[in-house]
């Protein structure tokens, strides 16, 4: 019987995803509350997506989400270390600017 390879599957139109399974890409195992892996099932059977591409695609919200702290953090470290003094002019420019911008 012959093995089937992945180039066949990629022939047929299947999904990248649906040649490995939930096993492509790193492993892990994590402990959850139960009533966030039934809600997580629902959402993938409402979605038609595996559990594992919807953990997937929360931790990547959850990280991108956060990285911007980083940015920031490294934004506020540059200002202390750099310094600077209260400066009348620039803070009324910048409050005029800010009255006059749409939120």
């Amino acid at each position: 019987m012959p093995t089937k390879q992945p180039g066949d599957a990629c022939r047929r139109g299947l999904p990248r995803e649906e040649l490995f399974g939930y096993t492509f890409g790193m492993k892990t195992a994590v402990s959850i509350p139960d009533d966030v892996y039934d809600r997580v099932e629902r959402l993938a059977g409402r979605t038609k997506r595996s559990r594992s591409r919807l953990f997937s695609d929360a931790l990547g919200e959850y990280l991108a989400r956060h990285e911007d702290d980083e940015v920031t953090n490294a934004m506020n470290a540059a200002v202390e270390k750099i310094g600077g003094d209260y400066d009348p002019f620039v803070s009324a420019a910048a409050s005029d600017v800010l009255e006059r911008s749409d939120w």
